[in-house]
């Protein structure tokens, strides 16, 4: 199973459309500037989906560039090949993308204003959603069922890594910090789990 992948600082990438060279510059030397507008996310977890909305929200809903350029021109993968080269050419604002777990993410991006959303998703879903995607596609090695899958997917074997550590304890309790501060104004009910 490791062979069907690059691994970078002891995490799965992809081998089509990743090279160790791009992710090891993006991690040092890529600036992220105080316009620009990330998103990041473990994969499977609705990416897509928000930077959709988004670019309607940039266009002001105007579907004619949504529909003339493709999803990784309008917000690049940070950490893919491709990606890496548009965004360093491109201008700001920029929207951009990436999987990369916060501990490999750019220096710059922690001493920028850059706006920043993270996509969390149940990792019951982004399991099932992973593997109806991986039975689909050529890019790695393909499960042959879903118990094979579920065992990958607690191994890390994914783009980046695994679901829970994608945050860092010590981030995802600055997370839960900010969270409850920014709802403390909201009736409870919204909110079962607590």
């Amino acid at each position: 199973m490791t062979d069907d992948y690059l691994w970078f600082e002891g995490l799965p990438f992809l081998v089509i459309g990743y090279r160790y060279e791009v992710i090891k510059e993006v991690c040092a030397q890529f600036v992220i500037k105080d316009e620009d507008i990330v998103t990041v996310s473990y994969p499977k977890s609705g990416s897509h989906w928000l930077i959709e909305i988004l670019c309607l929200i940039h266009s002001k809903g105007d579907t004619k560039w949504i529909r003339s350029v493709p999803i990784w021109e309008r917000a690049p993968w940070l950490e893919s090949e491709d990606g890496y080269k548009l965004l360093k050419e491109r201008e700001g604002p920029r929207l951009l993308a990436s999987h990369l777990p916060f501990h490999l993410f750019p220096k710059s991006f922690f001493t920028s204003k850059a706006k920043v959303i993270y996509i969390m998703r149940n990792p019951k879903d982004v399991l099932v959603s992973g593997y109806y995607y991986w039975t689909i596609t050529n890019f790695s090695k393909k499960p042959e069922s879903l118990e094979q899958y579920f065992k990958w997917f607690l191994q890390g074997y994914g783009i980046c890594g695994d679901w829970k550590n994608h945050l860092t304890v010590a981030q995802a309790e600055a997370f839960d910090k900010v969270y409850q501060e920014k709802m403390a104004g909201f009736p409870k009910e919204l909110f079962p789990w607590e």
